[in-house]
């Protein structure tokens, strides 16, 4: 996951929705699949994907980065 506007990574997220979410989402991970950040550490079982997916992610606040989130909706960035 990304930070809006600056594109930051700050964590990834569980992906905790219902069977048809999940497999538009796998879709969408597909399609958008693409290197990792310059300068990012590699990551194992972490697939990134291309600028264009947006979502929304229930996290723990008070953090710089991601804190036990889940991910709860996704759409095509406009």
């Amino acid at each position: 996951m990304a930070e809006p506007g600056s594109r930051k990574y700050v964590g990834s997220a569980f992906v905790s929705v219902n069977r048809e979410m999940r497999e538009r989402l796998r879709k969408r991970v597909q399609e958008h699949a693409g290197p990792a950040p310059k300068g990012m550490k590699k990551r194992p079982a972490t697939q990134w994907v291309k600028q264009g997916i947006k979502a929304r992610v229930k996290h723990l606040k008070g953090e710089e980065d991601l804190r036990h989130a889940t991910l709860q909706d996704f759409w095509d960035e406009d």
